[in-house]
């Protein structure tokens, strides 16, 4: 099993630790380090900044809001951080959810599977440099030619000539269209509270992907990396209890409540009326409540918790799902340090 550090996106402020962090993930033997992106801080500059101090791990974007740039913006600041860090990009991309792309970046979210497969195309189309870009569009038509055009357009080869015409796009997906889209265009899925119980049905939305025509990868060359919390620790009980708080936002309080994919993915994992429960506990401004609802198996269907005997044993099990990577994130370089044993098993 391999281990990535998630970084995630600011808060109010910047961490004042994240290059300890990065440092402490270099130093023991961690494959990447992923940066964040919501509606504050950007995913590329922090990314860069930090990985400059860095010669070995994977710089991957987990993930870049596909409406916060146009696919060419995306592919020049992939090209340009590949070639500052010597080919170790990973391009992450997600479409976000409505209340976002809408609401901030005020874009339609309609059609997000029809404008992933275009965004993705025109990427691939940059980053190959084999032919000046086009696309028909309909989302990221290049040329454009719509309302206001001057018809002065003309399709354009990047200037800088990409490091690698292959740097790995992964996809952040939840719900079984997107990740069997993902399994025909990506490299490898972002996949958020994964549980390995729910293997076998993960299993046939990607087997979908891998089987359509022109697929770009199969199962034995295409990456899955799962956001997990992995903790050593002989209080549980105190890890669980301050986990719960987070979970109760992003299941009762992301997104609207009529179209929260977080939501979405609980329901699927068979917590449907627990979600409701959350939800309904948060939205009316009882958080305290909703955090206390949520249950502790719950958390551990998603997460690895114990001592270190049942976090070995925890990582046999979603190895042998098939995940590949696990996305941490961590306090401290102390609590990334005491996961030094595990990357090395």
């Amino acid at each position: 099993m391999r281990f990535g550090l998630q970084l995630g996106y600011w808060g109010a402020q910047p961490p004042a630790n994240a290059p300890e962090l990065v440092a402490a993930a270099e130093e023991i033997g961690f494959d990447a380090v992923f940066t964040a992106e919501s509606w504050g801080s950007d995913a590329f500059t922090p990314l860069a900044w930090w990985g400059a101090a860095t010669w070995r791990v994977r710089l991957g974007t987990s993930v870049v809001q596909m409406s916060a740039r146009t696919p060419t913006a995306t592919a020049m600041a992939a090209l340009t951080l590949d070639h500052l860090s010597a080919g170790r990009a990973v391009l992450g991309l997600g479409v976000s959810g409505p209340q976002v792309v809408e609401g901030w970046y005020g874009q339609p979210f309609a059609k997000p599977l029809q404008r992933t497969r275009e965004y993705v195309d025109i990427v691939r189309q940059v980053l190959a440099r084999e032919d000046k870009v086009t696309s028909a569009g309909p989302h990221y038509p290049l040329p454009y030619r719509g309302a206001g055009a001057t018809g002065l357009g003309k399709p354009l080869k990047p200037i800088t000539h990409p490091r690698r015409a292959d740097i790995s796009i992964w996809l952040g997906a939840e719900g079984p269209k997107n990740v069997a889209l993902t399994a025909e265009i990506a490299d490898g899925w972002l996949a958020i509270y994964y549980t390995p119980r729910l293997a076998g049905m993960y299993d046939e939305w990607l087997d979908e992907g891998f089987a359509r025509p022109g697929a770009r990868r199969s199962r034995e060359d295409f990456e899955i990396a799962a956001s997990c919390q992995v903790v050593i620790t002989d209080d549980a009980r105190g890890e669980l209890d301050r986990m719960k708080p987070v979970l109760a936002l992003y299941i009762g309080g992301m997104g609207a409540e009529e179209l929260n994919f977080h939501a979405q993915v609980y329901r699927r994992m068979g917590y449907g009326g627990v979600v409701d429960e959350i939800t309904g506990l948060f939205r009316s401004g009882r958080k305290a409540e909703a955090a206390a609802a949520v249950p502790d198996e719950l958390i551990l269907d998603t997460t690895i918790i114990g001592d270190e005997a049942q976090v070995r044993s925890q990582l046999r099990v979603w190895e042998k799902a098939g995940v590949g990577m696990l996305l941490v994130s961590a306090h401290s370089a102390e609590q990334l340090r005491g996961l030094a044993p595990l990357v090395h098993m």
